[in-house]
C-alpha cells in the first residue's frame, strides 16, 4: 500500500477552535479506495504549510493531498508553498477539480489550488501532491475525481508505460 498524507490548513482547526470535518473527510475516501493515511493540522500560511510537506515528503509519502489554504485570503499561501516541492506541474489536474467544483458553486473558480509531481531523491520516491479546497464537501468532491486517476500518476512516476 502507498504511503498517503494528509494536509488540513486552517487557522482554527490548529488552534481547536472547529474541528477539522475535511481531513477525516478525504482519509474516509483514501480508506474506500485501499489507501491509508493520517491527518496533520497546521495553521494558515506559507511557512506551516511548507513545513508539513517537507515531513510528509520525507517520510516517503506517494500521495499528499492538503486541504484549505487555497482562497485569496490573506493567510491562504497553501499553494505558494507546495509551488515549492513540485518538480513538474498537473495543469489539467486542477483545472478537472475546479471544473467539478463550479458545478456547484462558483466559488470553486476561486481555488489556486495546484497538482503536480515531486522529483525522487536519493532519499525519497516521486509524489503527487494536490491542494483541494477546505469545505468537507468541496474535498469529498476532489477525491472523487482525483482517486481515479492516482494509480495511473503513480504508475507513471515509477516509470510505468503509458
Amino acid at each position: 500500500m502507498e504511503r498517503c498524507a494528509v494536509i488540513t490548513v486552517s487557522d482554527r482547526a490548529a488552534a481547536g477552535e472547529r474541528e477539522d470535518l475535511s481531513g477525516p473527510a478525504i482519509i474516509a475516501a483514501l480508506a474506500a479506495a485501499g489507501y491509508g493515511a493520517t491527518v496533520t493540522v497546521v495553521p494558515d500560511g506559507q511557512l506551516s504549510v511548507a513545513s508539513a510537506l517537507r515531513a510528509a515528503l520525507a517520510d516517503g509519502a506517494r500521495l499528499v493531498v492538503t486541504t484549505g489554504g487555497t482562497g485569496v485570503g490573506p493567510r491562504d499561501r497553501t499553494p505558494d508553498a507546495t509551488r515549492e516541492f513540485i518538480d513538474r506541474e498537473l495543469p489539467g489536474v486542477a483545472e478537472l477539480l475546479r471544473a467539478k467544483g463550479r458545478t456547484h458553486s462558483a466559488h470553486a473558480a476561486l481555488s489556486r489550488g495546484l497538482a503536480g509531481v515531486t522529483a525522487a531523491t536519493d532519499t525519497r520516491p516521486a509524489a503527487l501532491v494536490v491542494n483541494l479546497p477546505g469545505s468537507p464537501k468541496a474535498a469529498r468532491e476532489g477525491m472523487d475525481v482525483l482517486l481515479p486517476l492516482v494509480p495511473h500518476i503513480l504508475d507513471q512516476l515509477d516509470g510505468g508505460d503509458h
